[in-house]
């Protein structure tokens, strides 16, 4: 049985579901990265507070995206931070005002987010998901290369 995009609905649960997960952790690394924003002190401010709204800008995009990639699936994306906080492998950074640390934090978010990416690829290929395909490839493109400018810095 297809859905009205013609996924197998059994596999567009599975890929709503996935993505349920890398829209919780967007949430988070979106919330960790506007704390980061507004509390970095020190030499690297300047650049840091603009590199880290550049950062969010783009997560707030991919959030959106998300949602609604789960809405074209015909599944209910997440939309609560209760539910954001027990499906998200993302935790929550408090009070970093070291922009080193901050930095560390953004690639570990990102390489959390990398990962999710990469199985969601997986899925909506099998799934023959072109749209998410699409989507999930973008995605771990820019991952990759804001990666890879990141240890680049902490180097």
């Amino acid at each position: 049985m297809k859905n009205s995009i013609g996924i197998n609905k059994e596999k567009a649960e599975g890929l709503v579901k996935s993505l349920n997960y890398l829209l919780a952790d967007y949430q988070l690394f979106y919330q960790n990265l506007r704390g980061l924003h507004w509390n970095i002190k020190g030499r690297e401010f300047f650049e840091l507070h603009q590199k880290f709204e550049e950062y969010y800008d783009d997560a707030v995009i991919k959030i959106d995206e998300i949602a609604e990639r789960i809405l074209t699936l015909e599944g209910e994306p997440l939309h609560s931070f209760t539910d954001y906080l027990k499906a998200s492998d993302i935790k929550e950074e408090k009070n970093v005002f070291n922009g080193l640390e901050g930095v560390k934090i953004v690639v570990n978010n990102l390489s959390t987010l990398i990962v999710k990416e990469r199985e969601i690829l997986k899925l909506a290929s099998e799934a023959d998901d072109e749209g998410t395909v699409s989507l999930m490839s973008d995605y771990i493109s820019e991952t990759e290369k804001t990666l890879w400018m990141l240890n680049a810095y902490l180097n």
